[in-house]
Order: structure tokens, then C-alpha cells, then sequence
């Protein structure tokens, strides 16, 4: 029974529309991205090649997650080639899509999209560390029944992640092309003691 001056509870609710649960999701991805859940790429750089410089476009998704790893993995940046000691390019960085899946109606139900990267490393005085090498990263995604502002943020959150995975096969291969055993050396020099035959 209703009393004077009583109001009556209302149902709460806190579902959202597709497109707002679209953005919290791309804001919780821009958020991991930023606590280092993408150090799985990390490499160990010798001290003779240091400081590095990534050279890329401004708009280079590859080339700004080369660069946050790098940081994230204390290795020091130059600010330009000149300053360099190696020197890690990203020659060419497209993108591209095709049609995944049609319905019976011939409606697009999905869509594979394609980053193609293309880089090389070397050191400062040309000598070559890494040859040139392409790279093709593929995703496919449903096409759902969203706005197309919605569609192409979920793709853009797709490219992002598959140039963090370009970031990390770039720098598998960086690793793979240093010269092995610099880190395992350290404490044997330091300690006064003969380096370790090969």
C-alpha cells in the first residue's frame, strides 16, 4: 500500500544497445593493450646495437606497436636513423578485404580482412640483420546486424590486433638474427671469468 510521500521502486536495467557494448569492448582491448599483455614479443637487443630506431610511416599500426615494445621492454629508441645503431623498417603496410561467406539471399555473413606488411632490420652501417620479408596476417569476422559505424570499429579493433601479432613475429625474427649467446656472456665477463666455448 502506497503511503504519502512513498515512491515506488523502479526495475533497473543495464543492458546496452549493440553499439555502446561495441565501444566498451574496444576501450577494455585499449586498456590491456596498455598494461603490457603484449610483451610476448619482447627481445633482448646487444648493447653494440643500441640505441634502435623504427622507422615508419606515421599512420603504421606495425610500426607504433614495434616502438611501445621496445619501451616496454626498457630498450632505449633513437630519434632518428642518424642516431642509430640498428635500425628496423617497415618498407610497406597495406590493407585489404574480401567477402567470407554469403547467405542464401547473397548477404554478406562475413568478411575476412588481410594486413600485409612488409620490413627489414639492419645495422647502422648497412649491414643487413634481417632481409627483407613479408608478412600476411588474416582475421574474419561476422557481419551482423549493426550499424555500420559498429562494423568498421570492430575491424579496426581487428587490425590492431594483427599488428601486435606483426609487432611479435618481427621481433621473433630480430631475435633469431642477433648474434646468440651475448646475454648468456654477461656474467662469465663480469665476473673476470673466460667466456664459455662454443
Amino acid at each position: 500500500m502506497r503511503t504519502p510521500g512513498s515512491i515506488l521502486p523502479l526495475p533497473l536495467r543495464l543492458s546496452l544497445p549493440p553499439l555502446p557494448r561495441l565501444l566498451a569492448l574496444s576501450l577494455s582491448l585499449i586498456l590491456l593493450s596498455a598494461c603490457g599483455f603484449h610483451l610476448r614479443g619482447a627481445v633482448d637487443i646487444p648493447p653494440h646495437l643500441l640505441p634502435v630506431f623504427v622507422e615508419a610511416g606515421g599512420g603504421s599500426l606495425v610500426g607504433n606497436q614495434l616502438r611501445d615494445q621496445f619501451q616496454l621492454s626498457a630498450i632505449p629508441l633513437a630519434p632518428s636513423a642518424r642516431e642509430a645503431r640498428a635500425i628496423v623498417r617497415i618498407l610497406g603496410e597495406s590493407r585489404r578485404s574480401r567477402v567470407g561467406a554469403l547467405d542464401r539471399n547473397g548477404k554478406i555473413i562475413a568478411t575476412e580482412i588481410f594486413l600485409d606488411v612488409r620490413f627489414d632490420a639492419r645495422e647502422a652501417g648497412g649491414k643487413e640483420l634481417v632481409p627483407p620479408r613479408s608478412l600476411e596476417l588474416s582475421r574474419s569476422f561476422e557481419d551482423a546486424d549493426v550499424q555500420v559505424l559498429g562494423k568498421q570499429l570492430e575491424a579496426e579493433i581487428i587490425y590492431a590486433d594483427m599488428a601486435q601479432d606483426a609487432a611479435n613475429q618481427i621481433l621473433a625474427m630480430l631475435r633469431a638474427a642477433l648474434p646468440r649467446g651475448t646475454q648468456a656472456r654477461q656474467p662469465a665477463d663480469k665476473a673476470g671469468g673466460p667466456p664459455p666455448r662454443p
